[in-house]
């Protein structure tokens, strides 16, 4: 018999070879109905599949949250069957689960059209209808070979050749067409439902390799009920209007272009912007104990080999051979460098812990179709700071690190984040003893600071566990920014001691912290979660000075000069057009604050103040508006500091 552990701890035993619907049906009519799938061990299986051996047990139904990745896989080999009925001939590669939704890829000489896709949606439609069950076959590699072989499935084949001796190959069929797939499905195509789309098409090489066939790729996405697919494509719609690529070229911010692809060529405001984003970042590690510094941007590749970063990430790494023979790599990370720091002169335990920052510019080589404006970048500059500590002090330094990267987020309008701990990756530097005593450490000090969090196996530095912060910005939409990790092995592998309390040299604990990240992400991730409305501390033009008639030109300069002898942001816009009209493109171009002169006001001495967003003005003295702007101007930091003095 085997034992079989149900969620309230209770256990009941059944014969070897039942099923997830035997046990399911066991438990009530109702439930074996409803049933989908079964998570063993927290690893879901088909609800046919034999269990073998005891096991911790949960029934999966449709309604529950694990089922959303079952229903997008099921859509994905819907989708392939639907492509394969409508257009023969067109292959199937690949089709996995992915954030939101779901992707195949197809081999096909004729391309896809836009106007396919309402074309597959309805014969998707169709195949629900049917509600054929998912079945699974195991066979054996021969028998798969001859199989796709006999339907033309040259790239199946492939796939079949790099699956390892001795693991299964599975076949899925619903009705009569099938697909080589690892699993896990659902009980039919029916369960579906009806809340998916399809959403683009776009081009990929197969298996990634610029040197492979180039496929045709269709996104789709899936949900577990209609409404859940408006909110998303609602969701879609706004992250449209708020696409910081589009803002930024309005906002006049940044560009790209292909002599420098994945390189952010920052005009005047949006450098603005970015030094207003160090400035304050710099005025918080000041005040919590960080000295900063500057690592040179290439170092001998010997470096990164006992780092470990050579061996880990090589393949995107910037080289560059000098005429003596010597190799060199861009720096991808700051950290090998400030161990270097560290290792300048003799350190004592009375030292510790030293907080070391650098706003350091690193490169790393991603593939073309991964950029994304400043989301996904080649160059980029993070907010990078290590702390050298004690073992003892671990727990202290982490516990201040939430408090702070808490602190920060809320600066900047992030309310609502969650918190990942990430232990060690499959790939990693150090033993695992050392692994055991980063993993304690970091736990401890998340439970010190109250923290709650998930696991994220598998998902660490390769150097050490890792938290991981994730915004989630205006729309909804996830972000992961701020990183705490505790480095037990780079410090040793690169040589790295202080000079204990004992008079013996030992090896400092490294903590690595980002805050921001990428400064580029970030700026991007802003942009879209104000909608290019930043708030005025931030605003690359805090003030526009715009004139209704040319007899207010000289007392709009006059306001201008006064704007900016205040330490505000200002430009002033004297062009003979309609006031309405420079309204609209300041509006645009994201401008927080006009300041309307007229006749009138140059008489008086007013302005008239118009908020971006609001349709009203306020007429006011123009001492008045410059005070009022000048308080709504202070970052948050120093508001809070303004605030602790009162």
């Amino acid at each position: 018999m085997i034992s079989l552990t149900f969620p309230d701890g209770s256990k009941r035993e059944f014969e070897p070879g039942a099923t997830g619907r035997d046990v399911a049906d066991s438990i009530a009519k109702s439930l074996a109905k409803k049933a989908v799938a079964v998570a063993l061990d927290d690893k879901l299986r088909d609800l046919a599949e034999p269990i073998k051996a005891d096991a911790k047990i949960r029934i999966i139904t449709r309604t529950d949250p694990e089922a959303l990745e079952l229903i997008r896989h099921d859509a994905a080999h819907v989708m392939a069957e639907a492509v394969q009925e409508l257009y023969p001939g067109t292959q199937v590669t690949i089709g996995p689960v992915i954030d939101n939704g779901f992707y195949y890829d197809f081999a096909r000489e004729e391309p896809f059209t836009p106007d396919d896709l309402p074309k597959i949606e309805a014969k998707m439609r169709e195949i629900i209808a049917r509600d054929r069950p998912f079945g699974c076959e195991v066979v054996d590699r021969q028998a798969a070979r001859d199989l796709f072989d006999k339907k033309g499935e040259a790239f199946k084949l492939e796939l079949i050749d790099a699956i390892p001796d001795g693991e299964d190959l599975r076949l899925y069929s619903q009705g009569e067409w099938l697909d080589l797939c690892r699993g896990p499905h659902m009980t039919s195509t029916g369960k579906v439902g009806k809340g998916f789309k399809l959403l683009k098409i776009a081009g990929a090489y197969w298996r990634g390799d610029s040197n492979n066939p180039m496929l045709q790729r269709i996104y789709g996405t899936a949900w577990a009920s209609e409404d859940d697919l408006k909110a998303y494509l609602h969701q879609l719609e706004e992250a449209e209007k708020r696409d910081h690529r589009r803002l930024g070229r309005e906002m006049g911010l940044f560009h790209f272009q292909e002599e420098a692809p994945g390189a952010v060529f920052w005009h005047a405001k949006g450098w603005s912007l970015f030094q207003a984003l160090i400035g304050y970042m710099r005025r918080r590690q000041n005040d919590w104990g960080y000295v900063e510094v500057n690592s040179p941007d290439m170092m001998v590749r010997t470096l990164w080999e006992q780092s470990g970063h050579w061996e880990k990430f090589a393949e995107n790494m910037y080289i560059a051979e000098t005429p003596d023979d010597r190799v060199f790599c861009c720096k991808p990370m700051n950290c090998p460098g400030h161990v270097q720091i560290f290792k300048n002169g003799l350190k004592s335990y009375r030292d510790l812990p030293l907080r070391i920052a650098e706003f350091g510019k690193v490169h790393r080589y991603e593939p073309s179709g991964a950029l994304h404006g400043l989301l996904r970048v080649r160059h980029f500059t993070q907010d990078d700071a290590h702390i050298f500590c004690t073992e003892d002090q671990i727990t202290e330094e982490c516990v201040k690190l939430n408090e702070q990267m808490l602190s920060i987020y809320r600066d900047f309008g992030f309310e609502d984040l969650r918190i990942k701990f990430s232990d060690r990756p499959e790939k990693r530097v150090g033993a695992d003893e050392v692994w055991d005593k980063a993993e304690a450490a970091l736990k401890r000090a998340v439970e010190a600071a109250g923290l709650s969090y998930e696991l994220n196996p598998g998902e660490g530095a390769f150097y050490g566990p890792k938290l991981e912060y994730v915004l989630r910005d205006a729309i909804g939409r996830e972000w992961q920014c701020g990183t705490i990790q505790v480095d037990l092995n780079m410090p040793e592998r690169l040589g790295a001691f202080y000079i204990a309390p004992d008079g013996e040299k030992t090896v400092p604990v490294m903590i690595h912290r980002a805050m921001f990240g990428s400064l580029e992400r970030f700026t991007g991730i802003l942009i879209e979660h104000h909608a290019g409305h930043l708030p005025l501390w931030l605003a690359p033009t805090q003030a526009v000075v715009a004139t209704i008639v040319s007899d207010a030109d000289a007392y709009a300069k006059t306001v201008l000069q006064a704007v900016k002898a205040a330490g505000l942001r200002a430009e002033v816009d004297l062009r003979n057009e309609k006031i309405n009209y420079k309204v609209r493109e300041h509006s645009v171009a994201k401008i927080p604050v006009m300041l309307v002169v007229g006749k009138r006001e140059a008489e008086v001495g007013t302005v008239s103040v118009r908020r971006l967003g609001s349709q009203g003005q306020q007429v006011m003295k123009l001492d008045e508006a410059i005070k009022m702007l000048v308080d709504d101007s202070v970052p948050p930091d120093l508001r809070k500091a303004e605030a602790a003095a009162a």
